[in-house]
Order: C-alpha cells, then sequence, then structure tokens
C-alpha cells in the first residue's frame, strides 16, 4: 500500500472560483493518484504573469505563499515562466518543481527543435536553456495577451493557428509555455490538429512531482 504524497501547488493569478482555481491540481490528482494536491493562488494578481513586470511583482507573493503550507511533501509552481523557483529551492527543505523546466525537460525527448507556444513573445527561460538557438519561437498568438485571452474562442483559433506555423517551420514538438493552456486543453486539441508532441505543463509538472514521490520509494 503506497502513501499518498501532499503537493502544495501554487497558482500564480488570482482566482476566486474554487473550481477553476483548483483545475491544475484535479489534473494533477487524476492522472497520478498518489499524489494530494493543495492549491493556492497568489492575490491581486488577477491576469496573473504575462511580462518580466508582472513576474517581478509575484516572486515576493509565491515567496510567501510556498511558507504558509505546511506538512507538504513537494512544491508545484505552476507557471511556465518557473518564476521563484531558483529562490525557493535554497529556502525550503521539499522538492520544488516549475512546469516551465518540466515542459522543456520532456520536449526534449522528441528532438532539438522544439516550437514554443505561449503568451509572451520572449520564451521563457527554462525553454532557452535547454533548447537554445534550436527554440523555435515565433511569438505569442495573434490577440492573446494575458491567460484569460486563452478562454475565448479567438484565443483558441489564435492558438492552433501559430502551432500549424511552428510545425511549418520544422517543430519536432510543441512545448506548451503557459498553464492556462492546460486548463483549455491545448494539448490534445494541437496534437490532432499538427500530428506533433504536444507537452501539456500541468501533466509535465504533475510528472515531475511524482517522480520525486517515486524515486525515494
Amino acid at each position: 500500500m503506497y502513501k499518498r504524497w501532499k503537493a502544495g501547488l501554487i497558482r500564480v493569478v488570482t482566482l476566486h472560483d474554487r473550481l477553476l482555481a483548483g483545475m491544475h491540481g484535479e489534473i494533477i490528482m487524476r492522472k497520478f493518484p498518489c499524489l494530494q494536491v493543495e492549491t493556492k493562488c497568489i492575490p491581486d494578481q488577477y491576469e496573473g504573469i504575462y511580462s518580466q513586470e508582472t513576474k517581478k511583482i509575484a516572486i515576493p507573493k509565491i515567496i510567501e505563499l510556498a511558507k504558509s503550507f505546511q506538512d507538504i511533501d513537494v512544491l508545484i509552481v505552476s507557471c511556465a515562466d518557473d518564476p521563484a523557483v531558483s529562490e525557493l529551492k535554497e529556502q525550503l527543505d521539499i522538492p520544488i518543481v516549475g512546469a516551465g523546466s518540466s515542459v522543456a525537460a520532456l520536449a526534449s525527448r522528441y528532438g532539438k527543435n522544439a516550437g514554443v507556444l505561449g503568451i509572451t513573445d520572449a520564451a521563457p527561460p527554462p525553454y532557452e536553456q535547454v533548447f537554445g538557438e534550436n527554440l523555435i519561437n515565433l511569438g505569442r498568438p495573434e490577440g492573446v495577451n494575458s491567460t484569460l485571452d486563452l478562454m475565448t474562442d479567438e484565443g483558441k483559433e489564435a492558438v492552433i493557428r501559430l502551432a500549424m506555423k511552428l510545425k511549418d517551420k520544422g517543430a519536432d514538438s510543441i512545448a506548451l509555455a503557459c498553464t492556462g493552456m492546460s486548463t483549455i486543453h491545448a494539448a490534445e486539441l494541437l496534437s490532432d490538429k499538427t500530428g506533433l508532441p504536444v507537452i501539456d505543463p500541468v501533466t509535465a509538472e504533475g510528472l515531475m512531482a511524482y517522480y520525486e514521490y517515486i524515486k525515494i520509494l
């Protein structure tokens, strides 16, 4: 009989709808039943992280919120930019998992030319660190400026169009670079449309948290 691990998960967007806020945790618990996920959202950041300025504002909030969890075995920062991940690795004595480094690591399995698809023109640092100049980046989908835009029909269509352009540019895989892509089930949609491996950020961070669990069994 395995022991369930408790994971703390931080959403870097302010969401008062409990079902929406807990969606990433629900995805992880469904795919990795040994993980019990508790979710918390950072305050006063209703559009999440979509620029260097909003990332800078969010980092101290993430650090403070991380320290408010009780008796967790692993902490997940559910953001492809991995904000505060390096700082938390120095400050907390538990494994820290970031969505971005998790996606980049998995995408590297499929080749050296990953196509990054997120909500910013610049690729998140973990993607550049893994793929360097081989990373294919065509910027953000047209009309998409924050994670909230992904939930509109126009946003979803723009994501599909950009994914097809990444394929045409020679991408071996599509590395999704916003955890909001998981909320709209973009990985399944884009995999069907492009025929390429598409790395889902929430599944990727859950897998890395699961690895931290099984490596001590």
